[in-house]
């Protein structure tokens, strides 16, 4: 009996963790929009603290702007935020699938700022060599408005002379 009272012990451990902590809400959130959901706010948060001023600019509440896209409300965000959380496994899943988006926002980011930054060095590269060319054009004309004058006034000076 006393050999068998450790195993009742851990078996009753054991199985009373299988149970749910936290009832699901009368109206879950299927796992993928909760994803996007908690993706979007992800990146309103993330401009919220890089620039403040960028939503109070456009009086954007970022919570307000989520519940009317996914059309839920602040309760019902939260009793699936508490039921998806209480899964610590499935929660971190979530977590790694909404970095991963992020991650890839922002290499595709990177590759278009990348992009743009050569478009306007290129762009540069072409206004400095018109600039030169206009440069070298009118020192050409200037040349050749000097030449021109020089053969007018010894024409008028052979002209004086015969």
């Amino acid at each position: 009996m006393k050999k068998i009272l450790p195993f009742l012990i851990i078996f009753a451990i054991l199985s009373s963790c299988k149970k749910d902590i936290v009832k699901a809400p009368n109206h879950l959130i299927e796992r993928g929009k909760m994803v996007n959901i908690m993706y979007d706010l992800s990146i309103l948060d993330a401009m919220k603290n890089q620039n403040p001023t960028s939503l109070e600019k456009y009086k954007i509440n970022s919570k307000e702007y989520i519940f009317k896209k996914y059309k839920i409300d602040s309760v019902q965000f939260v009793q699936n935020n508490l039921y998806y959380s209480s899964d610590y496994k499935g929660y971190k899943l979530m977590y790694e699938e909404i970095k991963a988006r992020l991650d890839k926002n922002v290499k595709s980011t990177e590759t278009l700022i990348k992009i743009e930054t050569k478009k306007i060095a290129a762009k540069k590269i072409a206004e400095e060599k018109l600039k030169s060319k206009k440069a070298t054009d009118s020192i050409k004309k200037s040349k050749e408005k000097q030449v021109k004058e020089a053969d007018s006034i010894r024409k008028i000076k052979e002209r004086k002379l015969s």
